[in-house]
């Protein structure tokens, strides 16, 4: 495993079509960011135009990975995190939940987008005692992405596997099955996956995934809670279980219902 030396992005950045809406700029417009261009704000707007909750949507999104991590860094004592399809950085990262709670967790961003990678250096400003690194790879190949982890991550040791937001730009089912288990089949006993998803609980975030899929972005595909929660097949459910993302261990109040469910589940 490596250590904490400093860190450089070698990789060569790919180019980046901003003509072309991509969901991770997307989403970042939608989080009140600025790192996206004209043609990611045409595809967000065209989303809020039939469903006006995608905004609120997408910061319950958030607030359910910020929750999911504390727990984790905290109550679970994981200090190891492999976040898959992380996106652009944004308030209340990954690294920085986890830090704050145990400043030396070790966190491991993965993604493919080519803008994500040009961001790498802001994403990375973790604590000294911890270790926060970036990864330019696909989840569709999770070897892949787990042989690069392995050189900063200990999987003898319990890792949560973080994967936010991201399969349902996968659309088959069985593959989003496999991928997964082959993560949990690479980490110990005592570790944990944390997934959220967009899902098809309503006429307007269906059509209006419909018409965002004809945008030219890459497609996003709603699922159902019963399907997603198969996704946890062999693992330990944590209280609350699979559940609207503002459900899941709300701070205070009484959370609204909205169209995307998270949980976390602890692999025996």
């Amino acid at each position: 495993m490596a250590d904490n030396a400093p860190f450089s992005v070698t990789e060569q950045v790919p180019k980046i079509d901003a003509s072309v809406p991509h969901s991770a700029r997307i989403w970042n417009y939608w989080l009140g960011g600025k790192d996206n261009f004209e043609a990611d704000r045409a595809a967000g707007e065209q989303v809020r135009a039939i469903f006006p909750a995608m905004i609120e949507t997408a910061r319950e999104s958030r607030a359910f990975l910020s929750r999911a991590v504390g727990f984790l860094a905290g109550e679970a004592g994981i200090r190891q995190f492999l976040d898959i399809g992380t996106g652009l950085p944004t308030a209340d990262n990954t690294h920085e939940v986890a830090q704050r709670v145990r400043p030396d967790s070790r966190v491991v961003y993965v993604d493919n987008d080519p803008m994500v990678l040009a961001h790498a250096r802001a994403l990375l400003a973790g604590t000294p005692e911890g270790l926060t690194r970036y990864l330019h790879s696909d989840l569709r190949d999770p070897d892949a992405v787990l042989r690069q982890a392995a050189e900063h991550l200990d999987f003898t040791q319990p890792v949560a596997i973080l994967l936010f937001g991201v399969m349902g730009h996968v659309a088959d089912d069985d593959e989003v099955a496999d991928v997964i288990r082959e993560l949990l089949a690479a980490v110990p006993s005592g570790s944990y996956l944390a997934l959220s998803d967009g899902t098809d609980t309503s006429e307007a975030v269906v059509e209006s995934h419909r018409q965002y899929n004809e945008s030219g972005a890459v497609p996003y595909h709603l699922r159902s809670p019963e399907r997603i929660t198969r996704f946890f097949d062999g693992l330990e459910l944590v209280e609350p279980g699979l559940v609207p993302f503002t459900h899941w261990r709300p701070e205070q109040g009484t959370p609204a219902d909205v169209d995307g469910y998270g949980a976390v589940g602890r692999k025996p």
